[in-house]
């Protein structure tokens, strides 16, 4: 398999034969597939995810395949190979369960150590778990010392909830899907449009506050892994204008008149004409202002820094995306 492929297990259960079923497993399965398959610009990101859904007696999803299909996931040297499920969890004190449609109990589900298991050992390079089911923050956990976290490096773990929480509904689509959905389609894209678990857990937990459900994040790596890639909110080329601009990432870029091409009509004639040139940059800088990267110092906007003859600067932010242009990492 080549190095760089991107392997999807998606898996949705609606129905159960002897426990309560559910109604919105399989329309979030359904949605996770159709975000991961493509990046917004149309190239395959997901190639050919693998679907697995249960909608009913005939369609079912059990303990045995659940348990084939994710270790078929992990075993091969893949660039990332992720895992998302949505239907029933189960936890007690051996540990947390996946539960399949012929659960009977909730234990005789597919125990949680086991896929922490196939993904500890996967070759793949990546391996990203996410669990939109009850107790599901209990992945990953030690369930004899429950402060131990046991993921090895490359494995990323995003839940819905705590291992003590359930995993709410709304709309016939889990609230975590939802938002999980939102985040791939761009919400939680950076400045280039790649879309990370951490940036997704951000979103997630944000979008939550702090009194409903809780997602759970934890993670072993060396650098993050994008699992899509959005629509930028601002063109490369303008972005690494930043060091262009800015000389140095503390630096103030003196302005005046000439940057803005906007006249009110009322000036005198001591104000210089626009400038094409500083026209160009300062329309560069207007795009850079809108996503947080450059202000006006002691100006309320950027017209008035250009027409008072004052400046502007990099924000924090804007100071960290210097640093990556300077570095040749975007």
């Amino acid at each position: 398999m080549p190095r760089d492929t991107r392997k999807a297990l998606i898996i949705g259960i609606d129905h159960y034969d002897q426990i309560q079923s559910l109604s919105g497993a399989v329309n979030d399965a359904h949605s996770v597939k159709a975000v991961l398959e493509r990046h917004a610009d149309g190239t395959l990101n997901f190639a050919q995810p693998r679907l697995m859904t249960a909608t009913g007696p005939g369609a079912a999803v059990s303990r045995t395949e659940l348990r084939e299909a994710v270790q078929e996931l992990f075993k091969d040297d893949a660039e990332i190979s992720l895992l998302y499920f949505s239907g029933h969890g189960y936890i007690d004190g051996a540990g947390g369960y996946l539960c399949a449609s012929d659960c009977a109990s909730g234990h005789d589900g597919l125990s949680l150590n086991e896929v922490l298991t196939f993904a500890n050992s996967s070759p793949a390079k990546n391996k990203v778990i996410i669990l939109d089911s009850c107790h599901s923050g209990v992945a990953g956990t030690n369930p004899v010392a429950d402060q131990v976290a046991e993921i090895k490096e490359g494995v990323t773990i995003l839940t819905a909830s705590t291992a003590e929480q359930y995993a709410m509904e709304s709309g016939g689509s889990g609230v975590f899907t939802s938002l999980l959905v939102d985040a791939l389609n761009g919400a939680a894209a950076n400045l280039v449009g790649d879309v990370t678990p951490g940036s997704v857990y951000a979103h997630i937990d944000q979008s939550l506050g702090p009194w409903a459900q809780r997602p759970v994040f934890k993670t072993n790596i060396k650098k993050f892994v994008s699992l899509r890639e959005a629509d930028a909110p601002i063109e490369l080329v303008k972005l690494q204008q930043l060091t262009i601009l800015f000389s140095q990432p503390t630096e103030e870029l003196q302005l005046d008149p000439g940057y803005e091409p906007e006249r009110t009509g009322n000036e005198d004639d001591s104000v210089p004409p626009p400038d094409p040139a500083k026209n160009a940059d300062f329309a560069v800088l207007q795009e850079l202002v809108k996503v947080n990267l450059v202000r006006p110092v002691g100006a309320p906007h950027m017209w008035h820094a250009a027409m008072q003859c004052k400046a502007c600067e990099l924000t924090v932010l804007g100071q960290h995306y210097w640093k990556l242009v300077k570095q040749d990492l975007i």
